[in-house]
């Protein structure tokens, strides 16, 4: 074994509070990784829900709107 005790284990021969630091911030970090991609995950399938309930009741997933202007080129008379 590489170290004689936990105590040697845990204080690295000086290095353990950087080493257990990095280990304690890429934890952190990952849990909370986890934590927003599932989040993520739960509002896109609620999203995707709604808008299969939409479809199936006959209304569009996206609210049509009406274009109050024509994009027609307008030709004057060459008089």
């Amino acid at each position: 074994m590489a170290f004689d005790s936990l105590t040697a284990f845990i204080v690295m021969e000086g290095h353990g509070p950087y080493v257990w630091t990095c280990y304690g911030v890429f934890f952190l970090l990952l849990g909370a990784l986890v934590y927003w991609s599932l989040l993520q995950r739960r509002r896109a399938v609620s999203a995707q829900r709604r808008d299969l309930a939409r479809a199936a009741a006959g209304q569009s997933a996206t609210p049509q709107t009406t274009v109050g202007a024509s994009f027609n080129r307008v030709h004057e008379s060459q008089d």
